[in-house]
């Protein structure tokens, strides 16, 4: 199935207007997005991985319900790489959402954040990721091939502008920090909090520079996240990364982990406060599914 010339023209111009987007947020201090107390208003859906979930993205949406609340932001992560395939040639067929996640950001200008996670790094940086015996990268490219034959080059480097444009953190007030992961043992190796601010060479996404030590950490110590609060100036922090058959989990006391691509997939909505705790972080996480029998396995 290969779609018309103007469609993928479409779909190039849409990434483009969302990358702009992306670049001149207001709130946008070089890569970090600081949503500022005061409004006793605002608030933050943050969402963890999807990877091509279509249920709980559309379950996403209709809680988020940006046209009823406009003063809520919108963090979205990790939507590549996983769901559906096309039933003909096997393609991966998440790169459809993360079109729609660029068309959120153009619909919902500077209040849709989507966030550098280390699934969409791999596809800024061509790093294989081998999951389940398949190789994701050329899934998703088989997916591109199948939906776009020889325009497909063409969406991929507007696709790979919008994800150079991303932000790699979320900061909502002065406490809490939402970001893809941790970086791993950063009481022993410093994060440099430097990338947050200045533009990234490819030494910082590298996996072991501090962009790809922070979307790819899976360090849970308490020392560790004691220390990149140090370097960072945050309390607490709302990640994805890692899968959680519950939805959530709470590894440290300053972090909460959510998971968006399961069963019981989890969100929470944060209000933009300067004075928020752990306690009340961790009160807010809910579920995107009502649960059901089969849930508790009865």
């Amino acid at each position: 199935m290969t779609v018309e010339t103007s469609l993928a023209d479409q779909v190039i111009a849409r990434y483009q207007k969302a990358a702009e987007i992306n670049l001149s947020n207001p709130n946008r201090h070089g890569n970090l997005i600081s949503l500022p107390a005061g409004n006793d208003a605002a608030d933050v859906m943050v969402t963890a991985d999807l990877h091509g979930n279509r249920r709980n993205f559309q379950r996403i949406l209709e809680l988020a319900a940006l046209e009823l609340h406009p003063e809520r932001h919108l963090v979205l992560q990790e939507v590549c790489h996983g769901g559906p395939t096309y039933p003909q040639g096997g393609g991966c067929m998440s790169h459809l959402m993360l079109e729609d996640v660029a068309q959120l950001v153009s619909q919902f200008p500077y209040r849709v954040h989507f966030l550098l996670s280390n699934h969409e790094l791999a596809e800024m940086v061509d790093f294989p990721i081998l999951k389940g015996g398949k190789m994701l990268n050329l899934m998703f490219r088989a997916g591109l091939q199948e939906m776009y034959g020889n325009r497909t080059a063409d969406v991929r480097d507007a696709y790979l502008h919008f994800l150079r444009s991303l932000p790699i953190g979320v900061k909502a007030g002065k406490r809490l920090l939402i970001c893809h992961s941790l970086p791993e043992k950063c009481d022993q190796k410093p994060f440099d909090p430097a990338v947050f601010d200045r533009p990234l060479v490819d030494e910082d996404l590298a996996c072991q520079g501090d962009v790809g030590r922070l979307v790819w950490g899976r360090d849970f110590r308490q020392e560790n996240a004691d220390a990149f609060a140090r370097q960072t100036g945050a309390q607490y922090f709302l990640t994805g990364h890692e899968p959680s058959t519950d939805g959530f989990q709470t590894p440290n006391s300053r972090q909460v982990i959510l998971d968006c691509c399961c069963q019981n997939g989890c969100y929470a909505i944060i209000p933009v406060d300067d004075q928020i705790s752990y306690g009340k972080l961790l009160a807010e996480v809910q579920r995107l599914h009502k649960p059901t029998p089969e849930t508790y396995g009865m």
